[in-house]
């Protein structure tokens, strides 16, 4: 039988790339037939990753059945997984994320959960001196995850160890890091194809805040001009995307990668005063700025109150 593996749903480069690697390594070194697959489309990033190396875009599946073996990566979160995953016989867990909590397994599994930027950076030391046998393309999508999830480095979930790991596999297929990166975040800049909603879902991660849905999502570029023009269509989107979603509020972060800031759309009284609560900044219109705030999981998670 062969072991699905895969990230959250709405797949950024980690969630589609990892899936990629741990399916090379069980497949090509454990001898364990394995196939990455993906929850949703993947983003432009994402898509431009699997171009530039040469990958075939993995099949899109909606759900899992108890017949399935699983590898789940990049994350831990039920709510980002398919509808059936604790019927699924899972067998293993690699993520660099809080514990959520709601999986269940029938059996002991395999759970590697380590505070690094990247669930590549994790696949890289799981792999060991075994990494001497992976394939070039392999290897740019490790560099390729470290890449995205570091914002090059900029985020503070950056470790040392992330990026040693990047530098040296970044030495080794021959790549400068500020050449791939800027062509990285380009394609993730470009939203010109997609709708608001789906923009408001394309990074999202649903969050329970003192017993209030919510559906916190980022946008990462490097040109934020073309995001914020669009700002009214998207405070218009959603409520719907919320009602949808079974969501109270969406929060969209724009996160300026150069400038290293973000972007929080205001659309009304809530996210007002939730950001006022949160981040000790003054609302005084549709947006506000937040200098610094790059990271959902170490900054903007944490620090949400109302």
């Amino acid at each position: 039988m062969t072991t699905l593996v895969f990230g959250h749903k709405s797949p950024d480069t980690d969630s589609t790339g990892s899936p990629l690697i741990w399916a090379w390594y069980l497949s090509e070194v454990r001898n364990t037939p394995a196939k990455a697959v993906l929850l949703g489309q993947p983003n432009t990033e994402a898509a431009f990753m699997l171009r530039h190396w040469g990958f075939a875009k993995p099949e899109i599946i909606v759900d899992v059945s108890a017949d399935d073996k699983v590898v789940i990566v990049d994350t831990n979160n039920p709510a980002e997984l398919p509808p059936s995953i604790n019927a699924a016989k899972i067998e293993a867990i690699i993520d660099h994320h809080m514990l959520v909590g709601g999986l269940k397994t029938n059996t002991p599994i395999d759970i590697t959960i380590r505070p690094l930027a990247c669930t590549a950076t994790i696949m890289h030391d799981l792999i060991g001196t075994e990494m001497a046998k992976a394939p070039r393309e392999i290897k740019g999508a490790m560099l390729s995850c470290i890449l995205s999830d570091t914002l090059e480095f900029r985020s503070m979930t950056t470790t040392p160890h992330d990026r040693a790991v990047a530098e040296s596999l970044a030495a080794e297929l021959g790549v400068s890091i500020p050449d791939f990166a800027a062509e990285l975040f380009a394609a993730k800049s470009d939203i010109s194809a997609f709708s608001e909603a789906a923009l408001l879902r394309m990074d999202s991660k649903e969050y329970n805040l003192a017993g209030r849905e919510l559906r916190v999502s980022v946008l990462e570029t490097t040109s934020p001009a073309p995001v914020l023009a669009r700002k009214s269509a998207l405070m218009a989107a959603m409520p719907g995307v919320a009602s949808e979603d079974g969501a109270e509020q969406v929060l969209l972060f724009v996160i300026d990668i150069l400038r290293e800031e973000a972007t929080l759309l205001v659309p009304n009284d809530l996210v007002k005063s939730l950001a006022e609560a949160s981040f000790g900044v003054t609302v005084t219109g549709d947006t506000v700025v937040i200098p610094g705030l790059m990271s959902r999981k170490k900054q903007i998670i944490p620090a949400l109150k109302f």
